[in-house]
């Protein structure tokens, strides 16, 4: 089992930066990559960006490249989101998520972030 616990959200202005925390516990060693999901009102949960346990390779939604980067810390089992130019379709809520063998297993409880114009 892996629990994961967000942290880092709020209301921001257009422009404005945030910076996403998620703490990971348990079963670390069975995970081989993290990610951060997003859910805005009315659609569908969406992948923003993950990054390899191990190696650190990261992939990123279209939507965020250039502005949003993702990063861990296998020491303190903690992934972050840094979130700049953050912009009103930013809005939703993120959520952590732990995959083990190309699946995401394991999700935090998430974490809102509003965007004003």
């Amino acid at each position: 089992q892996v629990q994961l616990v967000e942290s880092g959200g709020g209301l921001v202005q257009a422009g404005g930066s945030l910076r996403l925390s998620c703490a990971a516990s348990g079963s670390i060693s069975s995970i081989n990559l993290m990610g951060w999901f997003r859910q805005a009102p009315g659609k569908e949960r969406e992948f923003v960006a993950a990054i390899s346990w191990s190696g650190g390779s990261t992939y990123y939604a279209y939507s965020v490249k250039g502005r949003f980067t993702i990063s861990r810390d296998n020491a303190s089992n903690t992934m972050w989101l840094q979130m700049n130019s953050l912009k009103p379709e930013d809005t939703a809520v993120y959520y952590c998520a732990a995959s083990q063998s190309g699946s995401y297993k394991y999700w935090g409880q998430g974490t809102r972030v509003t965007v004003s114009s």
